[in-house]
């Protein structure tokens, strides 16, 4: 980027960056062209590769400045002071909530890059996301105490499934169409209640969790509980998944075990 953005006035740099997130939160990073962002931006075409390159380089100084207006808002919500997982979780959602409902095309434009599969990008955004998941859970997992949780569970596992859920729940808003904020924080609540119930120690037996995944996307295919871990509850999931979703010659099922 040229350093000569910089000395554009305030105002000026955040129309140009406002026009980039509104472009870029309606479609995919190959079908937004330069020249939209510019009119967007009321900026002639050439001025604005004056200050950015080419269009890789304008898209991930604006994931970069996503990231940090993200964790600005997060500290200031309290998020990070959190000792408690579930209480950290939820601190983190609303903070990104209330992100998005003061500047909705941020809020998208974060989601939409995080799932975009064009590789001229995607790497870049994947090890800048590897690099954030890295330091925050490590930070996370270092205060937790196994004893407040079922017996034998992988907290590091468990963290990631809850991260890729919680993740995958907003891209499924935005695969609708609709960014309900207060449907999603209310669906954001019931997801941390049934966490709870499947992942604290109760002292009255254990609840185990079948869920399949969509490795494209991070979504929550379908799920059951059981209290008995047993080729039956693997199957219930299985024929809800099919119910849940077309099924076809090429889909495989992966388990880890």
């Amino acid at each position: 980027m040229n350093p000569k953005f910089y000395f554009l006035p305030q105002e000026k740099q955040q129309t140009i960056l406002n026009a980039g997130f509104h472009v870029f939160s309606r479609n995919s990073y190959r079908k937004s062209p330069m020249s939209e962002i510019a009119d967007a931006a009321g900026i002639s075409k050439s001025l604005l590769f004056h200050y950015f390159r080419n269009k890789k380089e304008l898209y991930l100084f604006l994931w970069d400045t996503c990231a940090k207006i993200t964790v600005e808002e997060m500290e200031r919500s309290g998020t990070y002071e959190q000792t408690d997982l579930f209480g950290s979780m939820e601190y983190g959602m609303q903070a990104k909530l209330s992100l998005m409902r003061r500047y909705p095309d941020i809020g998208v434009f974060a989601v939409r890059a995080f799932y975009e599969k064009d590789p001229e990008v995607s790497s870049d955004i994947q090890k800048s996301m590897g690099r954030y998941l890295a330091v925050h859970a490590e930070k996370k997992l270092q205060k937790l105490d196994p004893e407040d949780f079922i017996p034998g569970i992988d907290l590091q596992m468990m963290y990631k499934e809850m991260y890729w859920a919680s993740e995958g729940c907003l891209w499924e808003y935005i695969q609708r169409g609709s960014m309900d904020t207060d449907a999603m924080e209310k669906d954001f609540h019931e997801l941390v209640d049934f966490w709870k119930k499947v992942y604290i120690r109760t002292g009255q037996g254990f609840l185990y969790l079948s869920v399949i995944r969509d490795l494209y996307d991070n979504s929550i295919v379908a799920y059951k509980t059981g209290t008995e871990q047993t080729v039956t509850l693997v199957l219930n999931t299985i024929r809800a998944a099919k119910r849940n979703e077309k099924v076809t010659a090429e889909l495989q099922l992966h388990s880890d075990q």
